[in-house]
């Protein structure tokens, strides 16, 4: 699961820098690092999960 994870939001970082998403917060190219920081959430809170559950 944390690697389709990676994998999308990867990809969502990858069109982030082509062609802006247009989203409330991504409306230029450099704020391709707040899905960075999505993505580290992300993956804090799976893995979290994963070792309580």
């Amino acid at each position: 699961m944390t690697k389709a994870l990676a994998i999308i939001l990867i990809l969502a970082m990858g069109v982030q820098i082509i062609k802006p998403l247009g989203l409330p917060g991504l409306k230029r190219r450099m704020d391709f690092w707040k899905i960075a920081l999505l993505a580290f959430a992300i993956w804090t809170v799976a893995l979290l999960g994963r070792e309580f559950f």
